[in-house]
């Protein structure tokens, strides 16, 4: 895999002020070759779906420690379809509770990443969706 053709978005939604995680996924991707953009904090579903769409992304990794995921992860979903992103792979991470996890994996979050979780797997992880 050569991951330099794979345009990865990461960003913080809502009010959450903690972007070390979303930062720290941003430079380990980086590293490991694949071409990152950021948001930075506070940004609207509405700001995400469209940066996702106007730096043609092949994903967007949203990082969330307030505790809206259930309300912001989602709303980026139907943004991004509703615009003509459907095929974005949509990925997430943050203080998230199991049985969130699976109603997020459910409405097509493509994966889950809990603090502690190795930049390796989130590689491996986008390794095996984008190809």
């Amino acid at each position: 895999m050569n991951p330099e053709r794979h345009r990865v978005l990461i960003a913080k939604p809502g009010l959450d002020g903690h972007d070390r995680g979303a930062k720290v996924v941003a430079r380990g991707l980086a590293e490991a070759g694949y071409e990152v953009v950021y948001t930075g904090l506070h940004q609207t579903p509405e700001q995400i779906a469209e940066a996702a769409l106007q730096e043609d992304v092949e994903a967007v990794g949203l990082s969330v420690l307030s505790g809206a995921h259930m309300t912001l992860f989602p709303r980026v979903m139907e943004l991004l379809r509703a615009r003509g992103g459907e095929g974005i792979l949509v990925f997430g991470g943050g203080i998230i509770p199991e049985e969130d996890i699976r109603e997020l994996t459910a409405m097509g979050v493509a994966g889950i990443f809990t603090p502690g979780t190795p930049i390796s797997g989130i590689v491996s992880f986008l390794e095996d969706k984008l190809g």
